[in-house]
């Protein structure tokens, strides 16, 4: 049986990754394969074919309990019966976590206003910033994002090659206009208390709150978000990437997957987009 899960997995995986890639990755030979491949016949029932289906469509990114809560929605199944068909068949999620501790510098901080607290009923009232480093092509490429913890959202996000105050002010930029005591969490770093950020902050009537020395915690939201990004994205890649834009491509690509299809489950098991439209 487990040289039949082996080769269904392969079988059904072959466009998404190389024959060499799947063969390596269960330690088996091409050979192997090839002289399996066409002895078994595999039925799936519809219920198999469904979370298959779900599983891909994620990039194998969700777990049993929320291939349940898709399946759920179509039609009743135990949550166990899920379990049992995603560890039979190898469908589990293959995304590795990563840990990221963001080094710098403070220059000066403001009050940690939000203290954690993310809770909020209406959008763009809670924003969280940062920006993280991205070591997978040519040459290092930054990432900042703007996050909105009423549904976890990525409203404004830029990529450049270097992690100054410009891309900060940039990022920042893309909203023309917060809600009236609008708050904005960031770090200590010297990017978000430099004068031309404050500036623009001042300018778009936003709250200033930062967190404590030393303390990532206290920006949880988007540390979790970046990680999650490169865990579920370059960390999963065993092959090296042969330029900036294929990274580019991804981190785009992973933000408009997040924002629209990615079901998070404090949003009850909807996407960002979903929730707020539902919510607003």
């Amino acid at each position: 049986m487990i040289a039949e899960n082996i080769v269904q997995f392969i079988k059904q995986n072959i466009d998404t990754f190389s024959i060499t890639k799947l063969t390596e990755l269960f330690g088996i030979s091409r050979s192997f394969y090839y002289r399996h491949q066409n002895k078994e016949k595999f039925k799936f029932s519809y219920l198999e074919q469904r979370i298959q289906q779900l599983t891909k469509e994620n990039h194998f990114l969700y777990g049993y309990r929320k291939i349940h809560a898709l399946i759920s929605k179509e039609f009743s199944v135990g949550i166990n019966k899920v379990a049992r068909i995603m560890r039979k068949y190898g469908w589990n999620c293959i995304a590795k976590k990563k840990k990221f501790k963001k080094p710098g510098n403070p220059y000066k901080s403001f009050e940690n206003v939000i203290n954690k607290d993310w809770a909020i009923d209406s959008p763009l009232c809670k924003l969280t910033t940062d920006i993280t480093y991205l070591p997978f092509g040519k040459s290092m490429l930054y990432l900042s994002t703007i996050m909105d913890t009423f549904n976890s959202e990525i409203v404004a996000y830029k990529i450049s090659d270097h992690p100054d105050t410009k891309l900060a002010v940039d990022t920042l930029n893309q909203i023309d206009k917060f809600p009236k005591g609008a708050i904005l969490h960031s770090d200590q770093g010297s990017t978000y208390t430099s004068k031309e950020f404050y500036e623009v902050a001042r300018k778009k009537n936003v709250i200033r709150s930062m967190s404590r020395k030393g303390t990532p915690s206290d920006n949880a939201p988007i540390e979790s978000f970046h990680s999650s990004l490169k865990s579920e994205t370059f960390y999963i890649n065993k092959e090296p990437i042969g330029s900036n834009n294929i990274v580019i491509d991804i981190v785009e690509n992973y933000i408009t997957f997040w924002n629209n299809k990615r079901i998070l489950t404090k949003l009850g098991h909807l996407s960002p987009v979903d929730y707020r439209k539902k919510m607003t």
